[in-house]
């Protein structure tokens, strides 16, 4: 059911990573998604209904969530469902709240004052899949630091189902935290949508969430054509396990099958130094044992797990070093001594997981920490979203005439070096 490589070059290892990731990098799909968007850019609603025809099976005449769809969402809500998201949105609430710094007012020389202030983004937009699984827990890892960063106009769009609605525990999470402005359309024309606005949806300027290979594509080029802003590239999702004698078969199981059910695109890596093959055989079992169980997400996870594989290698050190090298979105080590010295050896991971104890499924929901996360190894260079991703930073400076004074030698000196005369000047004039 799943590959074993033992002690493989980190060439191939990387190589077949790259394969798996590259699938959602090839031509056909950039052609697709650029298609899409530029007809959204010139026919507006009438494109979107098209799409959404297309794709989701439904026509959609309005598209903006009505009070109507509001007030029978919450009651479709149980009530343990009610208490699971409150509980989840404290957590949430409280890691988040601890990001927001007061920013102080620095005097670098004598007269001279600066300090930098934190501007909410204005208009900011959240794709929330919806397609095969209601993503309720993104509703709140988005829009709670976008609320507590003071974001004031935020707009969500997610697929609608074959009836044309929203699934009722999306829209109560989104009225939950006050977010008012939710419109059924999912996919690259939702990208589109929020990218250069329609009849019906407002443009923003800055996109965040999670999707699949399309999605995920479509706020790339938009990223890089238009002038807007994303989150970071955010598409299926990726594990990768470091597992000793002391992890249990059971739970590497379970934690592997619980990433690949996301999407067929997922993969998860269990690296290992048990060169032993009843460890192997064991997990090999649970996660057979498991797959019985999961119901509609069987063939999502047949597909994904051609993806993964068992990697044993010599020693907790060269398992380190791959992992940094794969730079996975959710990476659990799984391992002796893993919360008091193996953690410091990550350097690149979206979100780490500490021991048997904790699985990635308790990040994706209730523990505080956020699950929208780099992908593709961007993790190299991206990080998770955090309050930072919902503020501009503005720089101030405040010069009194001595504080110009005190600089203007080393100024005039400067700009000189560099030919930049009328910078020379604009200071030598304060002070004649």
């Amino acid at each position: 059911m799943i590959k074993i490589c033992k002690n493989p070059t980190f060439n191939n290892v990387l190589n077949s990573i790259n394969y798996n990731r590259s699938l959602k990098k090839n031509s056909k799909l950039e052609d697709l998604v650029s298609s899409i968007l530029k007809d959204v850019k010139s026919n507006g609603d009438i494109a979107l209904k098209k799409y959404t025809q297309k794709y989701d099976n439904v026509n959609i005449h309005t598209f903006k969530a009505t009070d109507k769809d509001f007030y029978e969402a919450e009651i479709k809500v149980s009530n343990e469902l009610k208490e699971s998201i409150k509980i989840a949105y404290n957590n949430i609430k409280s890691f988040h709240q601890k990001q927001i710094q007061k920013e102080s007012k620095i005097e670098t020389s004598e007269g001279v004052f600066c300090w930098r202030r934190n501007i909410p983004i204005e208009k900011i937009g959240f794709y929330i899949p919806g397609g095969t699984a209601p993503l309720l827990s993104t509703v709140l890892m988005l829009g709670i630091p976008g609320k507590l960063a003071g974001c004031k106009n935020i707009i969500i769009c997610t697929p609608p189902n074959k009836s044309g609605n929203i699934h009722h525990s999306i829209l109560y999470t989104a009225k939950y935290l006050g977010i008012n402005s939710v419109y059924k359309l999912g996919g690259v024309q939702a990208i589109a949508a929020m990218t250069y606005g329609t009849e019906s949806i407002p443009a923003v300027y800055k996109i965040f969430g999670p999707g699949n290979s399309y999605v995920t594509k479509a706020k790339e080029i938009v990223c890089y054509k238009e002038n807007i802003s994303i989150d970071l590239p955010a598409g299926p999702s990726e594990l990768v396990i470091i597992a000793d004698d002391t992890a249990n078969p059971n739970y590497v199981a379970s934690d592997l099958l619980s990433q690949l059910e996301h999407d067929p695109e997922s993969y998860a890596i269990i690296i290992t130094t048990i060169n032993n093959n009843d460890w192997i055989k064991s997990v090999q079992k649970k996660i057979r044992n498991q797959f019985i169980f999961l119901n509609k997400r069987k063939n999502i996870v047949k597909q994904s797990i051609k993806n993964s594989s068992i990697i044993v290698l010599s020693s907790l050190e060269e398992c380190f070093l791959l992992v940094n090298k794969i730079a996975p979105e959710h990476l659990i080590i799984n391992c002796r001594n893993a919360n008091s010295f193996w953690f410091n050896k990550v350097i690149n991971a979206g979100s780490v997981f500490l021991g048997n104890y904790s699985p990635v499924s308790a990040g994706d929901y209730a523990t505080g920490t956020n699950h929208v996360l780099p992908t593709n190894g961007n993790a190299k260079y991206y990080s998770g979203i955090s309050i930072d991703s919902f503020v501009r930073k503005i720089t101030f400076q405040n010069i009194s005439k001595e504080g110009l004074k005190n600089l203007s030698k080393y100024i005039n000196i400067l700009s000189s070096e560099e030919g930049l005369f009328a910078h020379k000047k604009s200071i030598n004039i304060r002070l004649t």
